[in-house]
């Protein structure tokens, strides 16, 4: 009797784990969390009255747990079966109305129609990735009265609406990392998982990770992962504590294919773990130099991308480049005012400088060269040029070869360095220009991105460069556009995913952005006049502005801002650190 018992306590433990899913789909929004069943959903409070059962369901969908077991409460039992759940969520503003429609439904006391009013923050696409969106959200809703008198939803809305602090709380921001075109930077492409169970994220991550690029960025970024790898047991923690990674169907990996996979998933899973990082492919350590990882044991590629301590960065003003550490002029024809410096970008590595000269009141020229030498006058002419930007070398101690700018506000060209001196070549930035005049560029410092001003606009675009030589700005977004709207001014690339932004707004004088556009946070505006016509960031450095009253500085977003004692600094003042 005692062995019976047991089976059949053996059988029951069976089946409850064999309804436990052991894999996600890859890029799945709304997974299951573990057993969780509709049944566990509480039911709406009882004799709740049609506008606050919509308003709880719309609260409710952030939830995107079970199946969206919490929001199906509130549907009606054929709603429930015909809800479409696989759409992707809409992300609305946190205040949002639920309003009575229709003028003669107070005769029918079994119907009635709600419809939703609110504001489009943005939406969760396919691949994970958050993209703003704009505009009112109107969506009508009908509920009708159940056998027991209680009102639920019929008939609700095609999309699944998910008010902003719902979906922060039930969704959390990861980054992964692909490759810049010439695999020699790892470069973050942030991505947004659902939360619990907090033990499938690692999960999650790996199964973006194998899928590649967000869609927005195919083409501009590469991944050294073989098309078609899968994970052969999901990723976990193991019973030392690491966390495992164990991967199948990837083909024959030369050992520097294989540094670069460890690199790509060490970086991606340091996120969201720290534990050490153990990979196999079918099973067996994908080195045999090295079993476990941490993320100082892989190459990123941070040092080509990053400012040497010693650039402390220049600025152009009254006609010449000084330094920022002591307002110095820089040696040579820039720091003699020779060239009518309007403005300047000096390249990562610090030895060469791209200026934009005044030729006289209607034209300027681009000139290349040598930091402290006499620089190289391009053919290109131009009424207008926005400040230069330099694309990173690629390789340590190499001269950097292409710099861009943009030719009166509509003409992207990059710069490259030939036998014959520079030469201008045309970008393909239609998707720019169709936001009006670029008025500021900035190639991220790893060359897979470009921030930029349109009309006013805060606007980023992947860079994607084709096989033969071409370059396009592709999947231009509108960053912000509700807050910022056309007052943004000047931008800068404080991190590769993070930019910093001037305007003329009194209240948002300098801004940090988030690439996605989802979080943006304010700089202390103590100190500053707008309009702030300059701004310049990099990692690890202060911020720098200058408005109409000097040249300003701090270290992060609550930092009050200090003048600058050493640089005096005339109106116009452009302030730039490498890149």
């Amino acid at each position: 009797m005692k062995r019976l018992v047991a089976v059949v306590a053996c059988l029951v433990v069976l089946t409850g784990c064999a309804a436990i899913p052991t894999q996600t789909t890859p890029i799945a929004v709304n997974p299951s969390a573990g057993n969780a069943t509709e049944a566990a959903a509480p039911k709406p409070t009882k004799g709740i009255d049609p506008l606050s059962l919509v308003r709880e369901f719309v609260n409710a969908a952030a939830n995107p747990d079970a199946d969206y077991a919490a929001a199906k409460a509130y549907l009606t039992e054929d709603a429930r079966k015909n809800w479409n759940t696989k759409v992707t969520p809409t992300v609305i503003d946190t205040t949002f109305n639920t309003v009575p429609t229709g003028g003669d439904q107070a005769a029918d006391d079994k119907h009635r129609t709600v419809t939703l009013q609110g504001k489009n923050v943005g939406s969760l696409e396919v691949d994970n990735s958050f993209v703003q969106r704009v505009g009112d959200v109107t969506a009508p809703i009908g509920i009708e009265a159940d056998k027991d008198g209680e009102w639920r939803i019929a008939d609700p809305p095609p999309a699944i609406y998910v008010p902003l602090v719902g979906f922060q709380a039930n969704y959390r921001r990861v980054t992964l990392f692909f490759f810049n075109p010439d695999f020699g930077v790892l470069v973050p492409d942030p991505r947004y998982v659902v939360v619990t169970p907090s033990t499938y994220i690692p999960r999650r991550v790996t199964e973006l990770l194998l899928k590649g690029p967000a869609v927005g960025l195919r083409g501009a970024l590469a991944t050294a992962i073989p098309n078609g790898a899968a994970q052969r047991k999901d990723t976990h923690e193991a019973d030392d504590g690491a966390l495992e990674v164990d991967l199948t169907k990837v083909g024959d990996l030369t050992a520097q294919a294989r540094k670069l996979v460890v690199a790509q998933v060490v970086k991606s899973l340091a996120g969201v773990t720290s534990s050490r990082i153990r990979i196999l492919v079918e099973g067996a350590p994908i080195s045999a130099d090295q079993i476990e990882w941490r993320p100082a044991d892989v190459q990123s590629g941070e040092a080509l991308i990053t400012p040497d301590a010693d650039l402390s960065g220049l600025v152009a003003t009254g006609g010449l480049v000084r330094r920022l550490v002591d307002g110095e002029p820089v040696k040579g024809p820039v720091g003699t005012g020779e060239y009518q410096v309007v403005s300047a970008a000096q390249s990562l590595d610090g030895t060469e400088l791209a200026v934009v000269s005044r030729v006289d009141p209607r034209s300027v020229r681009l000139r290349v060269g040598n930091l402290e030498e006499a620089l190289a006058a391009v053919d290109l002419p131009a009424s207008t040029l926005t400040r230069p930007t330099w694309l990173l070398s690629g390789r340590p101690g190499d001269p950097s070869a292409e710099v861009w700018t943009v030719v009166d506000g509509a003409n992207v060209v990059r710069v490259n360095r030939t036998d014959a001196g520079w030469t201008a070549n045309a970008v393909n930035a239609t998707e720019l220009t169709l936001f009006g005049a670029i008025t500021e560029l900035r190639l991220s410092r790893d060359g897979t991105r470009v921030a930029a001003v349109v009309g006013g606009r805060l606007v980023v675009a992947a860079v994607v460069r084709g096989t033969d030589s071409s370059v396009s700005l592709r999947l231009a977004r509108n960053l912000q556009p509700t807050l910022l709207g056309t007052a943004t001014i000047a931008v800068d690339w404080l991190a590769q995913d993070v930019l910093v932004a001037s305007t003329s707004l009194a209240s948002w004088p300098i801004a940090k952005v988030n690439i996605d556009g989802l979080k943006i946070e304010r700089y202390n505006t103590s100190n500053l006049n707008v309009p702030v016509s300059s701004v310049t960031a990099a990692p690890g450095r202060n911020v720098v502005a200058v408005d109409q009253s000097g040249l300003w500085s701090a270290g992060d977003v609550g930092d009050v801002w200090r003048a600058s004692t050493a640089v005096k600094v005339e109106t116009g003042a452009q302030a730039f650190y490498p890149g």
